[in-house]
């Protein structure tokens, strides 16, 4: 029994480590939509889908383990209760970087906007009568 619990205790101390590792990643994954250097990003957020297979897979067989035992340790609650500190800290920082990516495709929606605006200006014409008129230059023109 002592040695599953000390398997426990070493599951949860990978778990602890592993969502410090993640809330490292998202601290870097957020300067990086910040700088929008997508090529390292998409390099980070293969690192970051590895990162939390490792810690789903961990979870599970923690559950697994907890679940067999009756009581935990007081290191095991002290561990659980730094990992759901950590856990709360990363969705936390998930959501930032979801608004942040969010800001971001508001700014790129709204810039392309000006460049339609001003893609339709240049090519504004006039009717017969002079009014102004959008559409291609010199349509219905022939030698």
């Amino acid at each position: 029994m002592a040695e599953q619990v000390s398997e426990l205790t070493q599951a949860l101390s990978r778990q602890v480590e592993q969502m410090s590792s993640l809330a490292v990643i998202l601290e870097k994954e957020l300067q990086l939509i910040s700088s929008r250097d997508a090529e390292s990003l998409m390099k980070l957020l293969d690192e970051k889908t590895s990162l939390l297979t490792s810690i789903q897979n961990l979870d599970a067989s923690i559950e697994g383990s907890i679940d067999s035992h009756e009581s935990l340790s007081e290191e095991d609650e002290a561990l659980m209760a730094n990992a759901k500190k950590l856990l709360d800290d990363c969705k936390y920082r998930t959501q930032v970087n979801q608004k942040a990516v969010e800001q971001g495709q508001l700014r790129l929606t709204h810039l392309r906007n000006l460049m339609m605006e001003v893609r339709a200006k240049e090519s504004l014409t006039y009717d017969k009568k002079g009014k102004p008129k959008g559409g291609s230059l010199g349509s219905g023109v022939s030698a």
